[in-house]
């Protein structure tokens, strides 16, 4: 860990070897997903792009990396009780496998209006969602009633230090498939995969850029940087779903100390970005995992000439027709 990551550590509420010993924690569990080139896209971006295929990873999504640290990080009690958690997307699939793959029971939260294909994820997995009304107070209300009738133990989908750990592995994984990099841009909803990556990647290689990238209809991580507080979402009508999330209290501090800056995309730009890399790269991703792209289409400048990784969190695409 460089001095400064080092002597910051203790305002935060995890550090680098937290997050080696998740990577050594969820190594059976999770893929080691590849950074591809994107050779096809270079001329156009400027940019030597690299593309870290979270969209590959078991639920094809990072989310796999959270959920299997948290609950293999259970004691044998506390796992007895299973887990609970409240989420519209990928953390409620992966936790559910995280929890079929160590035995215990699950209850996953979600609002009746999530994306189909992230409901049946978690049916494939053979939990039944608790479906609530989608807004916070309801999720979360829900997801303490259940927690207080089954002492299961909560799973926060992004404020929870063993989560944030696990997910900063997949940037442990770009340093040594893109020793070259200097750029890394990353989506951002609640911050887990944010702070998981800046925690990696400013404590090893500070040198390293690091951008959050975010809609522009769900710019509260934005804001909250330019206020220096947490700003909550205003709107929730992005086509980008898994961003719709403000950021948590866990998560914050990490962002606002060591991110570069947050670059925000319209919504035009992020369906564009999603068919290019179908298009172009034949990879499927959903648009929360395009949004990176997005905005590297749209604050071009800032990546002229670098060696730039855009980390695809997740393909769960729920209409297909963006793809046309």
């Amino acid at each position: 860990m460089t001095s400064t990551a080092q002597s910051s550590a203790a305002k935060f509420c995890l550090n680098l070897a937290d997050i080696r010993q998740a990577a050594e924690r969820i190594r059976p569990h999770v893929l080691m997903t590849p950074a591809v080139d994107a050779w096809h896209l270079h001329q156009e971006l400027g940019c030597r792009l690299s593309l870290k295929c979270e969209n590959l990873q078991y639920g094809f999504a990072f989310k796999a990396r959270g959920a299997c640290n948290a609950v293999f990080s259970l004691s044998d009690d506390d796992a007895t009780k299973g887990v609970v958690t409240h989420s519209s997307g990928n953390h409620a699939a992966a936790l559910a496998r995280a929890a079929v793959l160590r035995g215990i029971k699950a209850h996953i939260v979600m609002p009746h209006n999530s994306a189909r294909v992230k409901l049946e994820a978690v049916r494939n997995l053979g939990v039944e969602p608790i479906l609530c009304e989608p807004d916070s107070a309801s999720r979360e209300a829900t997801a303490s009633a259940v927690q207080q009738q089954t002492g299961a133990t909560m799973i926060h989908p992004f404020n929870d230090a063993r989560v944030i750990a696990g997910q900063g592995t997949a940037a442990l994984e770009i340093l040594r498939q893109v020793p070259d990099v200097d750029t890394i841009i990353v989506p951002v909803g609640g911050g887990g995969l944010l702070a998981g990556t800046l925690m990696t990647i400013k404590s090893i290689r500070p040198d390293v850029r690091v951008f959050a990238a975010e809609p522009a209809w769900a710019d509260d991580a934005f804001r909250s940087l330019k206020a220096g507080s947490i700003q909550p979402a205003l709107r929730t009508d992005t086509i980008a779903d898994g961003l719709r999330t403000p950021l948590g209290t866990l998560t914050f501090p990490i962002i606002q100390h060591f991110v570069d800056d947050v670059l925000c995309a319209d919504e035009a730009t992020i369906i564009r970005a999603t068919a290019l890399l179908a298009q172009r790269c034949r990879m499927v991703a959903e648009p929360s995992g395009a949004v990176p792209l997005s905005a590297i289409l749209q604050h071009g400048h800032l990546f002229l000439g670098s060696k730039t990784v855009a980390l695809i969190s997740g393909g769960n695409l729920d209409d297909l027709r963006l793809l046309d």
